[in-house]
């Protein structure tokens, strides 16, 4: 269940992506901002790697691997530059649950592309977090 947690920090600095950010891009193009903040995302991660000793471990990595981690940088970047735009030009209360949809779109693809099962719970989770959003921005 350590899962929780895990999960349970990523949304809390999620949500300080956000506000952060927010402040941060004020008169900053929303582009070189997502550069920034990439340059500090890589350097972060590479020092874990490092500090943990995971660095022998490249060489292990399989094609397909690289090739799905690799779409899912460009994914990640993709998706930072247009939630920085967003950002920029819109209230983060508006911004943020609309970029939450992901979590519905994500159970979507799993259901789909993953063949993760789609139980009646799930689904109505789905549907509330995207009335959810619905209602937060409307």
């Amino acid at each position: 269940m350590m899962w929780i947690v895990y999960a349970l920090l990523a949304a809390f600095f999620a949500a300080l992506v956000a506000v952060f950010a927010k402040i941060g891009i004020e008169n900053v193009n929303s582009n070189l901002a997502v550069a920034i903040r990439t340059v500090v995302v890589l350097v972060m991660a590479w020092a874990i790697v490092f500090v943990t000793g995971k660095h022998g471990e490249i060489p292990s990595i399989g094609q397909k691997s690289w090739i799905f981690l690799i779409l899912s940088g460009c994914a990640t970047g993709l998706s930072w530059l247009f939630y920085y735009r967003a950002l920029q030009i819109g209230p983060v209360s508006k911004v943020v649950p609309i970029d939450k949809l992901s979590v519905a779109i994500a159970m979507l693809l799993a259901f789909l592309i993953l063949g993760e099962t789609a139980d009646a719970k799930t689904i109505i989770g789905g549907v509330l977090i995207t009335l959810g959003a619905l209602v937060l921005v409307l």
